[in-house]
């Protein structure tokens, strides 16, 4: 992970369960904990994936 995406990550965070992303302002903190470890474990997962794949509907360019 040597170059982190930061629009990737917000898309991941916004792709993230909904319980989660409110979750991590509860009045609880137990709460706020589940919901940040949920939110880790969905950018994690994006970053084991590797980079998204190309659409098959954009032309690739020739360098």
């Amino acid at each position: 992970m040597d170059n982190i995406d930061t629009a990737r990550v917000a898309e991941t965070i916004l792709s993230a369960p909904g319980w989660a992303r409110v979750g991590i302002t509860a009045p609880t903190s137990h709460i706020r904990v589940e919901a940040a470890f949920e939110l880790a474990r969905a950018i994690i997962e994006s970053v084991k994936a590797g980079p998204e794949p190309t659409s098959p509907d954009q032309l690739g360019l020739s360098l």
